[in-house]
């Protein structure tokens, strides 16, 4: 069943960061059959406390194979730039 990794941005502290991690972390998608279905940095909150600037949403074969990718020794590698260069989220949503 299909499964999606939805990220969202907050604050960029470091665009320069920001933007190797981005480069870096696609490939590991790539490599674990994951591909991008839309990303945006045109973000408007419709009502709510939700406030992004910059949204994700990546597309995998199941939820297990989208935490493998999160899990994995190659993303793990390049996690910690996207932690240190602002404020993010990443959620797991499993389609019906």
């Amino acid at each position: 069943m299909t499964a999606y990794v939805i990220g969202t941005v907050y604050d960029v502290t470091d665009p320069v960061g920001f933007g190797e991690y981005r480069q870096l972390a696609q490939a590991t998608v790539e490599k674990f059959g994951g591909k991008i279905v839309m990303g945006s940095d045109k973000v408007e909150a419709a009502d709510g406390n939700w406030s992004p600037i910059g949204i994700i949403v990546l597309e995998f074969e199941s939820l297990e194979r989208a935490k493998q990718w999160y899990n994995s020794p190659e993303y793990s590698a390049v996690r910690p730039m996207r932690l240190k260069s602002g404020t993010s989220g990443t959620i797991f949503a499993d389609a019906p």
